[in-house]
């Protein structure tokens, strides 16, 4: 199933009352499969009580092994990141929850159908953004040329970037970013987080080094104490003790310099390809 196929979210939304119940307990059929997808990723429907939507299954058993991330399976991680992105406050994942399905045990994911008139990334000539837009960097665009890309200035992304920070993401790359015609924003593909080492790969660099926000600095001593308690104990399930410990680490160390980080230059800071 290539993008152009994608069938829409059917009757059930993020914003209803509670749509992990329903991906976690409806009956679960396969319609088709995302070609897009590096690891199984299956587009379903989920039906329960009169309730349907559509939905990602992404089984473990079609994962790739993966050398740096040998602890666990990239489905925990999926839903690790919704776990945490709930305790935020800001609503940054789609439901995601973890149950059997066709082909065993994997993670699923409320489909979300995107704004295809959103611009959050660009290509522009020059060395210095726009109003508006920040600075991610140099791209090759064929023929000898190079322009910059950058990504919008929204709060939105914003605060997708202090989430990545605090889960390790390495891999934020453009085509997982998903905004909705009702103005929201959503993260997906969250299967290489919370690594105990630091990875941090993304596009969303256009902060780096600049304070972090009063809210952001709130929600990270939030997020703090919740992972001392309710938020612990449900992230061990899902990702390793040592994971968890390093995801403290790294939500101290945020509030500690009160800046967003910046690209470590041990390895590339951009995942590829970038979208």
């Amino acid at each position: 199933m290539s993008a152009s196929e994608r069938i829409p979210s059917g009757s059930v939304t993020a914003a209803d009352a509670d749509p992990a119940e329903l991906l976690a307990r409806g009956e679960l059929t396969v319609r088709g499969r995302i070609r897009e997808a590096s690891n199984a990723a299956l587009f379903c429907t989920v039906a329960l009580d009169g309730r349907e939507a559509s939905c990602v299954y992404k089984p473990v058993a079609g994962e790739r092994p993966l050398w740096d991330f040998p602890d666990g399976h990239l489905a925990g991680r999926e839903v690790a990141a919704y776990e945490v992105s709930e305790a935020t406050g800001w609503g940054l994942v789609p439901p995601t929850v973890l149950r059997d399905g066709p082909y065993g045990e994997g993670m699923c994911q409320l489909w979300i159908d995107v704004d295809a008139e959103a611009e959050l990334l660009a290509l522009v000539d020059g060395e210095e953004p726009e109003p508006g837009w920040k600075a991610i960097g140099l791209a090759e665009v064929g023929e000898g040329r190079t322009a910059l890309l950058v990504h919008a200035d929204d709060e939105r992304l914003r605060r997708l970037a202090v989430l990545d920070a605090v889960i390790n993401n390495a891999d934020r790359k453009g085509g997982h970013l998903l905004p909705t015609t009702d103005g929201r924003l959503y993260g997906i593909d969250h299967g290489v987080t919370f690594n105990a080492e630091n990875k941090l790969r993304t596009l969303l660099w256009g902060w780096a080094g600049e304070p972090l926000t009063a809210e952001a600095a709130g929600v990270l001593k939030a997020l703090r104490d919740a992972l001392g308690g309710p938020l612990g104990e449900r992230l061990a399930g899902l990702i390793t003790a040592a994971e968890i410990d390093a995801t403290r680490a790294r939500v101290d160390a945020l509030l500690d310099s009160g800046r967003h980080p910046e690209p470590s230059g041990e390895w590339p800071a951009i995942p590829w390809p970038p979208v």
